[in-house]
């Protein structure tokens, strides 16, 4: 990267944690020479207000965040009010956006700054309905903002289908008129490592692993854990408890994100099942949403949020593409707190032997593994290499069982690897069941796709492999600490 990334990060290290690239787009932007306008987006609790805030500490020109479920009248009173707080000398609440933002336009051609920012914080609760609130912003934009030189303007709100929909794939007024999108993703497993120990928390890696299997890379959630406390303890305290923090919070978190969740829950329930993931038909079918540009919407949010991936099927990339979900809270959520009735405050603290457990556990560290491919692929030494990943499924043939493949990554060397994910507290043990279902895995891959690739055999386990006498039929060994690189 250019100078500025080393100049701006160092600065804001102590405050944030990760969240390089992104500070490096916000100070780029701010010392742009021409006026700029960013969105921000990502799903709820990640950490895009902080971001903002953080990294542009001290240098607003104004700031102003919507109300949730205020109406248009309500919002415009919210919004003048922010402006007479900040500076503006107080005329009449307006009546309208289009006043609104004209009472906006004075108040910054008043200011001095050389730089003006002004960040809109939950952009989509401003827009309540026949409010005209869309066109009086693309208004303000296109008519007066842009055409000057100094103004950051930067928008963000929970309500990424919002956001992504009127702002990032605007088709009227605000068509390509954004100046950089950033998508604010999920710490990784080597980021909520550095953000526990800043919380003083003592954590091993395995604890950081299961949190993670709860939380995923969510900065919010890992923010209520308090060092006094066990993870055990701070799960029941977060979860179970009956004042737990977070009793709501699956409910609250579809809320934010989406206007109309229902479809929304309906298509995480029943990918929630499906460990492999389904087809959109599959989706479709199961859901009886109908098949077309509306469910496709719905899946495209979904994965703009970070709750579903799309992957394709090696040897049918577009047709057989396949969504699975990802979002480790929500499938938390799902096997432990949806539809059971859990009275024991110390609930986790007493599963931690149990077949559920531990059946979660595996399930939820293949997930893991998902989401840090890119620190598989530098521990397998390919991250050089041009790669591409799928998933593969076979089903039975005669007397050979189906076959499902979660990660294949092909490689421009003539490589794959066929990667299983196995998590145990103590090294995983292939005995000779286990190989040969390996080895059918291969043999089936190959006769099936009729590649000429070399296959190695890859597993990534969470605390080793035990060496014996199956153990030598894998070329590649990883584990957990890979996954922190």
């Amino acid at each position: 990267m250019s100078e500025l990334f080393t100049t701006f990060v160092p600065k804001f290290q102590s405050m944030l944690i990760g969240r390089e690239e992104e500070i490096y787009q916000l100070e780029e932007a701010y010392s742009s020479s021409e006026s700029e306008f960013v969105a921000i987006y990502g799903r709820r609790r990640i950490g895009k207000t902080y971001l903002v805030r953080e990294t542009l500490k001290g240098r607003f020109t104004f700031f102003h965040a919507g109300v949730s479920k205020f109406p248009a009248k309500g919002q415009l009173k919210a919004f003048y009010n922010s402006l007479v707080s900040q500076g503006y000398t107080p005329s009449q609440i307006p009546k309208n956006w289009l006043e609104a933002f004209q009472c906006l336009s004075t108040y910054i051609q008043s200011k001095k700054e050389k730089r003006k920012v002004i960040f809109l914080d939950e952009l989509p609760w401003m827009d309540t309905p026949k409010s005209d609130f869309l066109p009086a912003f693309e208004h303000f934009w296109n008519g007066w903002a842009s055409a000057r030189k100094d103004i950051l303007l930067i928008v963000c709100g929970s309500a990424t289908s919002w956001i992504i929909k009127n702002i990032i794939h605007n088709h009227g007024g605000l068509h390509n008129r954004l100046s950089r999108s950033i998508r604010l993703k999920q710490f990784t497993l080597s980021e909520c490592e550095r953000y526990a120990a800043s919380l003083h928390m003592k954590m091993t890696r395995p604890q950081i692993i299961e949190a993670y299997m709860i939380f995923g890379g969510v900065p919010y959630y890992w923010s209520k854990l308090d060092h006094r406390f066990s993870l055990a303890q701070n799960i029941d305290r977060m979860f179970f408890a009956d004042n737990a923090v977070f009793k709501s919070e699956f409910d609250d978190l579809y809320a934010s994100l989406f206007k109309r969740p229902e479809p929304y829950l309906k298509i995480i329930s029943a990918l929630g099942k499906k460990k492999v993931g389904m087809t959109i038909e599959e989706v479709s079918e199961t859901t009886h949403l109908p098949r077309n540009g509306t469910l496709t919407k719905y899946m495209t949010d979904l994965e703009a949020c970070g709750f579903i991936r799309l992957y394709s099927s090696y040897g049918n990339r577009v047709k057989g593409a396949v969504y699975q979900l990802i979002d480790n809270y929500t499938l938390f959520y799902y096997r432990f707190l949806s539809s059971k009735r859990i009275t024991d405050e110390g609930y986790w603290s007493k599963i931690q032997t149990s077949p559920a457990y531990a059946n979660w556990c595996g399930l939820s560290f293949e997930r893991i593994c998902l989401l840090h491919i890119r620190q598989i692929k530098k521990a397998l030494g390919i991250g050089g290499i041009l790669s591409n990943e799928f998933s593969w499924r076979t089903p039975p043939y005669a007397d050979l069982p189906g076959v499902e493949i979660d990660l294949l990554i092909e490689r421009a060397d003539k490589v794959f690897n066929l990667c299983e994910m196995k998590f145990t507290k103590n090294p995983f043990t292939i005995d000779k069941k286990y190989s040969a279902n390996l080895q059918n895995k291969v043999a089936r891959l190959k006769d099936v796709t009729k590649t000429k690739n070399a296959i190695f055999l890859t597993m990534i386990t969470a605390s080793g492999l035990t060496s014996n006498e199956y153990a030598g039929d894998v070329q590649n060994t990883l584990t957990a600490d890979d996954l922190f690189d």
